[in-house]
């Protein structure tokens, strides 16, 4: 196998060394990061299929909405650093840039705001829907359903070839989650379902929703709101992951864009992909006390022993997390805000971030705390249930999916998602009839 340089002609050669043939495969150039070897004639070439779990090697689609290099630890949305857009930038203008691909103007935004404003509410039937749930269910199995139906309330905007349907379902969806969200969390505390609030932004919206209760009047705190901006902002889009894949394979099928965001949602439920941030509070709390953190820092050194500090490092990351720094800030911005010292798990967690941070150990494998580590003791220290965790992250990737099923529709190249395997099981073999078993 070889290939030949870089260009607009580039091609990869694969020889067969069951023939001797020798195969040209064309080589597609990105605008920055690795090039693709476009193997889609090989099956009809050579007879066949490339074999990779996990699709880890493989690009299944072509995108101009976020890049990551993982090495150098660089995190883009449509080209602009996630650091530079966390601190200047907020939430909203985020949404605009996924979708379309450029920083609004301020009409731009205005006009967007309002709009993603007035589609915050739940058709009343809904909050019916939700008592159907038992009350200790788990809120992504609510946010699942619930999500899912959305597209039995709203039918003027499920049909996927029309441009104004596409962007009115893309816009209920980025609204509605917060409210869903909330709602989920409210429905198990028992407590009134509270309504979206147009005057406040979409973070104020969101916690206000969460907290507020009819009995008095609930004032948001600047620093809290900030902070979930900014979290929402660091979650927007993470490229092709778990959930995204599953978003567009959904909808590659033409799946309506509800049935396409909830299937996302049930992708990102797993333990592996948007549970992290749960598993470091879970560690913590194995941990127990600061003064056990020496003993557990050689747990984690030792290769034989199962324990493994959650929160650091990164599978996409090779180097320091971009979001972490930002969200570390945040972290410490929201326990002084609320006044926290005397949290033990939390004086935990302050504690063996110093430690990762100056071991030689951690500091040279790169094992830094990332965007999980901190996301989790922000939400502990607002008194959000790691239940609800993922449930936020879902509100922060809803944008992010969206623009990715938008961006997979319009793409005329797509086609019906067919992963190829590798059988193993038995060749053709003759019935048996039961009395001859």
């Amino acid at each position: 196998m070889s290939d030949t340089s870089h260009g607009k002609n580039a091609t990869f050669t694969l020889t067969d060394n069951r023939d001797g043939k020798a195969y040209e495969l064309p080589v597609m150039d990105a605008s920055v990061g690795p090039s693709v070897i476009d193997v889609r004639k090989l099956y009809a070439e050579t007879d066949c299929f490339t074999y990779d779990p996990g699709f880890t090697s493989t690009g299944s689609c072509e995108s101009k909405i976020t890049y990551i290099d993982g090495d150098a630890g660089i995190l883009l949305y449509r080209g602009i650093p996630i650091q530079d857009l966390a601190e200047h930038s907020d939430f909203m203008e985020v949404c605009y840039l996924l979708l379309y691909g450029e920083l609004p103007t301020g009409q731009q935004k205005g006009k967007f705001e309002k709009d993603i404003t007035y589609h915050t509410m739940l058709h009343e039937q809904i909050a019916n829907f939700f008592r159907g749930f038992r009350r200790d269910a788990h809120p992504m199995a609510v946010m699942c359903g619930v999500v899912g139906a959305l597209s039995a309330f709203y039918h003027d905007s499920t049909d996927i070839n029309d441009p104004h349907h596409r962007m009115i379902a893309s816009y209920r969806l980025i609204a509605k989650m917060p409210t869903i969200a909330a709602w989920a969390y409210k429905y198990a505390l028992g407590q009134p379902f509270i309504y979206p609030r147009n005057e406040l932004s979409f973070a104020e919206n969101f916690l206000h929703m969460m907290y507020a209760t009819p009995c008095e009047e609930y004032k948001v705190s600047p620093v809290l709101s900030r902070a979930m901006d900014r979290i929402l902002t660091l979650h927007a889009d993470h490229e092709q992951n778990a959930s995204t894949s599953t978003v567009r394979l959904a909808g590659s099928s033409g799946a309506n864009p509800f049935a396409c965001i909830s299937a996302g949602i049930a992708s990102l439920w797993g333990p592996a992909h948007g549970g992290a941030n749960e598993a470091v509070l879970t560690m913590l709390g194995e941990i127990g006390h600061k003064d056990n953190i020496n003993e557990y820092i050689k747990k984690a050194k030792d290769k034989d022993d199962p324990f493994r500090l959650m929160g650091f490092g990164h599978r996409v990351y090779k180097n320091m997390d971009p979001r972490a720094n930002v969200m570390r800030d945040s972290c410490h911005e929201v326990l002084e805000e609320l006044g926290i010292k005397d949290e033990p798990l939390l004086d935990l967690a302050m504690e063996l971030e110093r430690i990762a941070l100056e071991d030689e150990y951690f500091v040279s494998r790169k094992l830094f705390p990332n965007v999980d580590f901190y996301s989790g003791i922000i939400f502990k220290a607002m008194g959000i249930p790691t239940s609800m965790f993922t449930v936020l992250f879902a509100v922060a990737r809803t944008v992010g999916w969206v623009a990715q099923w938008n961006e997979m529709v319009e793409d005329p190249s797509q086609k019906i998602g067919r992963p190829r395997q590798l059988y193993t099981g038995y060749t053709e073999r003759p019935y048996v009839p039961i009395d001859k078993r």
